[in-house]
């Protein structure tokens, strides 16, 4: 099964932005395999893709350890299919406060569902009772999706 993630997180030197770019936010997608490994898909790496979920998160996440607790990182994890049937965004996140587009946009139209256009902030808020999926902490997520001996990964409860 494949779960699309949204984290509010620092990830540590692999992303392939400009310097100088500030991310609040950052989109992977989880496959939880089924077998021994995970698999993590990420656009902006420059780490393999898919990257091994254990590789990925020593070299991406690393430890909150040196992180004062209010910028501990969480995850919001919501299912593949749930995401691409709630998932709104007009853009509008992509501009400046004049109006302007702070980067060229990209050329397929602005995803919309029936009821919304934009619903971005409930996707990237790490409030649990905002929003959809469920959201965990670094540590919780990274022992949940990471491999372990007892491995008894199951998509039930998120």
């Amino acid at each position: 099964m494949k779960v699309a993630v949204l984290s509010v997180a620092l990830l540590f030197t692999i992303l392939l932005c400009t310097p100088g770019d500030a991310q609040d936010y950052h989109v992977i997608l989880l496959h939880v395999s089924g077998g021994e490994q995970n698999f993590i898909y990420d656009l902006d790496t420059v780490l393999p893709f898919p990257c091994p979920f254990d590789v990925y998160s020593v070299e991406a996440f690393r430890l909150d350890d040196s992180l004062h607790p209010e910028f501990h990182r969480k995850i919001r994890m919501i299912r593949a299919d749930l995401y691409l049937k709630t998932f709104a965004s007009d853009r509008c996140h992509m501009k400046d406060a004049n109006g302007k587009w702070q980067k060229p946009p990209p050329s397929y139209p602005c995803i919309e569902t029936a009821d919304s256009k934009m619903n971005l902030d409930d996707f990237i808020s790490m409030n649990p009772k905002v929003g959809w999926g469920s959201v965990f902490s670094l540590p919780d997520f990274v022992h949940r999706f990471g491999r372990q001996a007892d491995y008894g990964c199951s998509s039930e409860g998120w």
